[in-house]
């Protein structure tokens, strides 16, 4: 009977996260790609569906025989949709390389602080999570005004002569992006950092290893795994990211959140708009598939 209780709660811990998968991932994606096939119409919803859940099985099947595909081909040969998917990903690349470079030195020097003041040091990483995202966005908005703060901070101290021109700027996108998700690059490589051990440093020095090259060799591949579950916690929002290439960016910032909210709601096609998250989707899958292909390795490493 032991036996029989522990094979069931086994089975239970395996099918809750896919039961969760199916019903917060697969299902939403299977109703988006639905409307992505839907054609657009003046109705509430603004789409006719090309098929009904409540069709039979033979009329899903003659359906699916004359499916048209007619969203994902007009976003294949218009160049704005490419053009906002390119730039998405060069913007989101950057901003997760340049969040890196600052949140590594930071969960170093956490990792590296008497335990007795660690707490302290993360609970300052997550406190801007206790203010809105918007009015944080907001706030950058006021900072980075020809007549905001750093404007202001730069002239009085005679650096600039006149204001710099930064909101409504790419610089500004980098700059919210950076801000906003530095806690979840800073959170993983803490946790990754935080638990190295130390003695494989003193035993690389002792070997006649520089700081810095005990670092390459020893502090760096240890913490691969935090590196990467960071970018990839910054680089796949970031893709998707509206409010701040909204607020902060300017008309020639074209990114794909800011063209779903468009189609959504300023054209109401949101089969056109669909298409458009289905293709984000399957381009965010890649890195996915590439950080549990890393982690599947190393995993066999540790063992």
């Amino acid at each position: 009977m032991k036996a029989l209780g522990s094979s069931i709660y086994q089975r239970l811990v395996i099918i809750v996260p896919y039961a969760w998968l199916l019903l917060f991932f697969l299902a939403p994606f299977l109703i988006v790609f639905r409307i992505s096939l839907s054609t657009k119409a003046l109705s509430v919803p603004p789409y006719d569906p090309s098929f009904a859940w409540t069709d039979s099985f033979g009329d899903w099947w003659d359906k699916l025989q004359t499916m048209s595909f007619d969203n994902y081909i007009w976003l294949a040969g218009d160049p704005l949709y490419m053009n906002a998917y390119i730039e998405s990903l060069q913007i989101a690349g950057i901003s997760t390389l340049l969040t890196l470079i600052i949140a590594y030195p930071i969960a170093y020097g956490m990792a590296q602080a008497p335990r007795t003041i660690r707490p302290t040091l993360l609970m300052l990483v997550i406190l801007p999570f206790w203010t809105s995202f918007l009015i944080r966005v907001y706030s950058w908005m006021s900072i980075l005004s020809t007549t905001g703060l750093l404007n202001q901070l730069l002239m009085a101290l005679g650096i600039i002569h006149e204001p710099l021109v930064i909101l409504n700027t790419n610089t500004a996108v980098y700059i919210g992006m950076v801000y906003s998700y530095l806690p979840f690059m800073v959170l993983p490589l803490y946790s990754a950092l935080e638990k190295m051990d130390g003695t494989l440093i003193e035993a690389a020095q002792d070997l006649g290893c520089t700081p810095i090259g005990a670092f390459w060799r020893v502090t760096f591949p240890l913490s691969l795994p935090g590196v990467i579950a960071g970018c990839m916690l910054v680089f796949i929002p970031a893709v998707g990211e509206f409010v701040i290439p909204d607020l902060l960016g300017g008309s020639q910032t074209l990114m794909i959140g800011k063209v779903l909210w468009t189609e959504f709601y300023s054209n109401t096609d949101w089969p056109l708009a669909s298409a458009v998250a289905t293709i984000l989707l399957l381009v965010l899958v890649i890195p996915i598939v590439f950080f549990q292909h890393f982690q599947a390795k190393a995993d066999e490493k540790g063992r």
